[in-house]
């Protein structure tokens, strides 16, 4: 699996490295300098929808050790950090996210829990704002974006099913039931996890039963996270010279999502996302040059936020690591002491 996240990196390189070589290089390259620092701001500007989403993802989980914001918000940095940049299939995150919670002293199931939700209410959400996107196309049609819009509604229609399925079985303890079955199958050796299992079920269902919370967390912080990274859009276009309404910002950042997460195995939407930009865009009226220095521009947003946070998580995991093999030389150092 990890030789195939590389390979799809790898032939994703390409296709961007191809579709820049066979439009015009020179433009788009003259358009990237020419918007200059203008794009290093439309980048910082990621902050704001990572805040959003730092906030909606707290809102789910319950304690006293539920972690303050600034901790949510060096989480989802982490997470986007690592599902952007490395090949692991947009999961590679959530594994992380899930080792820092538990450090933090939030509980594994309830950590477990409010990541199964957030991914969950996320997809939902992006399916909403995937809806929109396509109205739009469909509201301002003309033969080649109808084309695409019905392509995307198609994908929308085959989609909407499971994402159904996969609510109603989080009501069916999926975990507890998964887990005794392979109890039964190795004869009691997982025996431990079965418990465990259940509680992770029973946080799922408490936190579908916050109605409150759940509907604030897809009618008001999933919009306003779409609406702020759409802005970093809207203001990207800002500098390279072309002027778009917010609205069209929207619909360009909803298509894109919904592009680059089908496209999940590859690695940052090598590729995917530059043919998206072209699509997209172009069904907008920007020309291809335009197209793909907006997709640089959102690379150089990707270099600037996410590498770091591969590097501030490599920083929290060799801090962890310390005090473990701390505890380990004072569990080796009693161990012999009462030898003795």
């Amino acid at each position: 699996m990890k030789h195939l996240g590389r390979l799809a990196a790898l032939a994703g390189l390409l296709v961007s490295l191809w579709l820049v070589w066979q439009d015009n290089p020179g433009a788009v390259l003259g358009a990237l300098r020419a918007a200059g620092a203008g794009l290093i701001l439309a980048a910082i500007a990621h902050v704001l929808p990572m805040i959003a989403n730092a906030c909606d993802w707290r809102s789910l989980i319950r304690g006293a050790n539920r972690p303050s914001i600034a901790n949510m918000l060096h989480l989802v940095w982490v997470r986007e950090s690592v599902n952007c940049m490395l090949p692991v299939a947009r999961i590679g995150g959530e594994v992380v996210s899930f080792r820092l919670l538990k450090r933090w002293g939030v509980r594994p199931s309830t950590a477990v829990g409010s990541i199964i939700v957030d991914m969950q209410l996320t997809v939902i959400s992006q399916l909403l704002f995937t809806m929109v996107g396509i109205g739009f196309l469909f509201a301002h049609a003309h033969s080649d974006t109808l084309r695409l819009a019905g392509q995307l509604a198609w994908g929308v229609v085959v989609l909407t099913p499971m994402l159904v399925l996969f609510a109603l079985v989080q009501h069916a303890s999926p975990f507890e039931r998964i887990t005794r079955a392979l109890n039964r199958m190795t004869s009691g050796k997982l025996a431990a996890l079965v418990g465990q299992s259940a509680q992770i079920d029973q946080v799922i269902k408490l936190i579908w039963r916050r109605r409150g919370v759940v509907l604030r967390y897809l009618f008001f912080w999933q919009p306003l996270q779409c609406f702020l990274t759409s802005l970093e859009i809207w203001l990207a276009l800002y500098f390279l010279g072309v002027h778009v309404t917010l609205v069209e910002a929207v619909v360009i950042e909803s298509l894109i999502q919904a592009i680059s997460s089908a496209a999940f195995f590859v690695p940052g939407g090598l590729g995917v996302q530059e043919g998206g930009f072209i699509l997209i865009g172009g069904a907008l009226g920007l020309d291809p040059s335009t197209c793909l220095a907006l997709a640089g521009a959102r690379r150089i947003r990707d270099l600037l936020m996410f590498v770091p946070g591969l590097i501030a998580w490599q920083f929290a995991e060799s801090s962890n690591r310390e005090p473990q093999q701390v505890e380990r030389a004072g569990r080796a150092a009693v161990g012999e002491a009462s030898q003795r």
